[in-house]
């Protein structure tokens, strides 16, 4: 496992937890390696390299490492969220190697450890298949599949991302329309009784619940500002590219550009699930000092 930050982490845990013999690499923490080519020499062939790395160019310069150390029949998985264009051209590049290549999304959070990863692999039949114990170990039941070829695990993965800021948006928005409205209503008990018996309860549900317990209904210690890593932007993309309508997503794209510069309950909501779900960092609120002008 190469990188060990909250899913890669979350992920050795598991396999180790499963019987799995895990070697580990991370310069930033402690591991079984110092080096990507002692982490070579701790594997037997043929080796099964996973890279759980942030996506963009700490993801390119590893592969490219690996592809230069590694020997033929090993196998590089990558676990983030890479576009799935630059895995279909790393499968290629690593081909030329003799070097398997497999793009797997990734979804679970930092829930993953405790309730499972759901897996969706992308790739060639024979490294999917020597991988089954592994992706066994990190997927709840039924909770993996080898959904196309070369790039589909990302495409996949991409695409759920893009559905998961819909789902997120619509319940932002709703709890944005209760909280101006002219009732004292109490959104962590909302939360709380939706998640029982509605045809809204999710998972989104219950950690939205959660980040109610967690901050308060009113969400004041969050500010209200969302992130984007990508994904959305890339499904809509490939929306265009497809000529599918995708205004949902477009939307709730647009609604996160738009929390970055006004301030408004919905936006609590969203940056509370995203920190909930997947540890993404939330912005605190900067309190204005006494005799300041607040605006």
């Amino acid at each position: 496992m190469v990188g060990l930050g909250r899913m890669g982490s979350g992920m050795t845990r598991r396999l180790e937890a499963n019987g799995q013999e895990v070697a580990t690499y991370d310069p930033n923490v402690a591991s079984t390696a110092k080096t990507l080519a002692a982490l070579k020499k701790q594997l037997e062939p043929p080796r099964h390299v996973w890279m759980m790395v942030p996506a963009g160019e700490i993801t390119e310069q590893t592969f490219q490492r690996l592809v230069k150390l590694l020997d033929p029949g090993d196998t590089i998985i990558d676990g983030g969220n890479s576009f799935f264009r630059d895995s279909q051209r790393r499968y290629k590049e690593a081909r030329k190697q003799k070097i398997g290549f497999v793009d797997v999304g990734v979804s679970g959070g930092v829930w993953g450890f405790e309730v499972g990863f759901c897996l969706m692999a992308g790739g060639d039949k024979a490294p999917i298949k020597r991988l089954r114990p592994v992706l066994e170990a990190l997927a709840p039941d039924d909770g993996y599949a080898h959904v196309g070829t070369s790039g589909a695990g990302h495409f996949v993965k991409m695409v759920h991302n893009g559905i998961e800021y819909g789902l997120m948006q619509a319940y932002a928005e709703g709890f944005e329309i209760m909280e101006h409205s002219e009732f004292d209503l109490d959104m962590e008990e909302i939360a709380g009784i939706w998640r029982y018996g509605s045809v809204v309860r999710s998972w989104l549900l219950e950690l939205l619940h959660a980040a109610f317990e967690q901050h308060g209904s009113k969400l004041d210690d969050i500010a209200p500002f969302v992130e984007d890593s990508g994904e959305g932007r890339w499904t809509i993309n490939e929306a265009i590219n497809e000529n599918v309508p995708a205004p949902v997503i477009s939307a709730s794209l647009y609604a996160r550009f738009a929390s970055r510069r006004e301030i408004d309950f919905s936006a609590k909501v969203a940056a509370a699930l995203r920190n909930q779900f997947g540890g993404h960092a939330i912005k605190a609120v900067k309190h204005a000092k006494a005799g300041t002008d607040p605006r």
